[in-house]
């Protein structure tokens, strides 16, 4: 067991890190350093055991982590992602190696039709749903609003939020009390970046509806909060940055280093598990040190 206090500014590599650019969405297996989604490091201890889970973007980065944290913790996973399969299955191999029942559903969640189909699915594999972490997320970086177009801006809106709202109007009817929701926004709902001007502002937006599902829904006994990360070490970055910004990515929070996956998950399980039962309308902010105020 471990005893001794970890170091928080040397726990991962610091950058810079090697110069590297990928397609969008981007894929672990080409991330130099390979990211920590706490494969081997995240140990559970049944705080979600029988709970069924929905994760969105759970194929890779945060999501892969919540995922892994969850099965560990004993849920079932079901894991919706646009279309990297190669992550995908990697990451159901992690829930059914902890002994639970992973389902992979592959699509575009900025598809009112296919967020209803993630609902359906996970009610016919699993019978109910008690956890739904919407995770998965669309960025790109730019110099000026000029290069931003209007397909872009849609884009990232559907993604990031309009898939927040079909897949909880579509959940609601099959949650009890005692369900949570969990929407992930960022830093940049309160340090908005000037060259992530779409981003930023669908993560104000998603500070806002988690605020106001979670009075609307308190009478139901369902929860509804949200995690904030800083600077965090996933596919989305080399896919959708400069190279020169990766390089330097998480260099300047106070820790002086990027976040891994791993890092964020123990926030989602908290929210998850019986144990926040009076946490509703939070936001629980994994940043570095990078102050939200």
């Amino acid at each position: 067991m471990e005893t001794q206090g970890i170091n928080p500014k040397n726990r991962y590599p610091e950058p810079p890190y090697p110069a590297q650019r990928q397609a969008v969405p981007g894929t672990i297996s080409e991330m130099d350093p390979v990211p920590d989604h706490g494969e081997k490091t995240y140990q559970g201890s049944g705080r979600l055991k029988g709970k069924k889970a929905i994760i969105t973007g759970g194929d890779s980065g945060i999501g892969r982590a919540v995922a892994i944290a969850f099965a560990r913790e004993g849920a079932d996973v079901l894991i919706a992602y646009l279309n990297e399969d190669s992550d995908a299955d990697d990451t159901a191999r992690y829930i059914t190696d902890a002994g639970q029942e992973a389902v992979l559903v592959r699509g575009d969640i900025s598809d009112e039709a296919h967020c209803r189909q993630i609902i359906e699915r996970a009610v016919a594999e699993f019978g109910q749903i008690d956890i739904l972490v919407n995770n998965a997320a669309f960025q790109m970086s730019h110099e000026s609003l000029q290069e931003i177009s209007a397909e872009e801006w849609d884009k990232t809106f559907k993604t990031n939020i309009y898939a927040m709202f079909y897949l909880c109007k579509a959940a609601e009817q099959h949650l009890k009390p005692g369900s949570a929701i969990i929407n992930t926004t960022s830093v940049n709902a309160y340090q908005p970046k000037p060259k992530l001007v779409p981003y930023a502002a669908t993560k104000g937006a998603i500070q806002n509806f988690t605020a106001s599902m979670a009075q609307l829904w308190a009478e139901k006994g369902i929860r509804v909060n949200c995690v904030a990360p800083g600077p965090v070490w996933t596919p989305l970055i080399p896919s959708t940055m400069p190279e020169e910004e990766v390089k330097n990515f998480g260099k300047t929070t106070p820790l002086g280093r990027t976040g891994q996956p791993a890092e964020l998950a123990p926030a989602y399980v908290l929210l998850a598990s019986n144990e926040s039962s009076f946490m509703t309308g939070a936001t629980i902010q994994v940043t570095g040190g990078t102050p939200t105020i």
